[in-house]
């Protein structure tokens, strides 16, 4: 297939028009004439995640976060950018970035999907027509009553997480939960409007989390790369479904961090 081609499968799923006008969505770098039949999927596209690429002799490299999002002056080898930038290019590797978009059309149900919300409703409605009401994250009655403890541990074995941080009385009653993959702060207040006891997010500041608490709201920061790593398997899984002639590989990747 063309790049054009996966290009028009891959917006066929996640639509450009559901990106934010900040983001940069679409294909970053690359030729959209050239033969794909290689495809390596991964949040960002590390210097790691490239060198997978490499040896994988991968055409595509297929992320959920831009490699690109403010504007670069210089693509110089000296940049930690513009090296890997230039790596691409030098060896034919078209990229291309499902972010935002994404996290309307995909994400937000799948991440509501893995904690089994049930009468879900848009967090945070971006996008609406006469047909659909579209946005980020998703709010929903979980399948049983749990405590906020007993939450916590559900969110860790359903999305394969080391631990959890959470912000709440550890006894509170949970029935109505959101859930937010990425950074999620600035939804606290959408999850309050939505009536329920805890957000699941990342990347929470210390006075976010406390100042939840004090509004009624209890948090579970799972983090941002742990909450978003389903990007890989599901376009795994979207590729096998539409596009079965390529070759599809998830690159190996890790939580950015370690901790002592």
């Amino acid at each position: 297939m063309k790049c054009s081609e996966v290009i028009e499968k891959l917006e066929e799923l996640s639509p450009v028009a559901f990106a934010e006008k900040w983001d940069n969505v679409g294909l970053v770098i690359g030729n959209k004439e050239k033969e794909i039949r290689k495809v390596m999927i991964a949040v960002d596209a590390t210097e790691d995640v490239i060198l997978q690429a490499l040896k994988y002799n991968a055409d595509m490299l297929l992320t959920h976060h831009p490699m690109i999002l403010s504007g670069e002056k210089n693509i110089i080898s000296d940049d930690f950018i513009g090296k890997r930038i230039i790596t691409l290019i030098k060896n034919d590797i078209c990229c291309y970035a499902m972010h935002t978009n994404f996290d309307v059309m995909g994400m937000a149900d799948a991440a509501a999907d893995v904690i089994g919300l049930r009468d879900r409703k848009v967090l945070d409605i971006t996008y609406e027509d006469e047909i659909a009401k579209e946005g980020c994250g998703r709010f929903g009655k979980l399948s049983k009553m749990m405590t906020l403890e007993q939450c916590a541990n559900h969110v860790k074995k359903e999305f394969k997480i080391d631990s959890v941080r959470v912000y709440g009385d550890r006894d509170l009653k949970i029935e109505k939960c959101a859930i937010m993959p990425g950074s999620g702060g600035d939804y606290i207040e959408h999850a309050i409007q939505a009536g329920v006891e805890v957000l699941v997010t990342g990347d929470i500041k210390h006075h976010q989390g406390m100042d939840a608490c004090a509004k009624g709201l209890a948090i579970i920061d799972a983090g941002h790369y742990e909450l978003e790593k389903i990007f890989v398997p599901y376009m795994e899984e979207f590729f096998c479904r539409n596009m079965n002639s390529l070759t599809v590989c998830g690159a190996k990747e890790s939580v950015p961090f370690w901790v002592l």
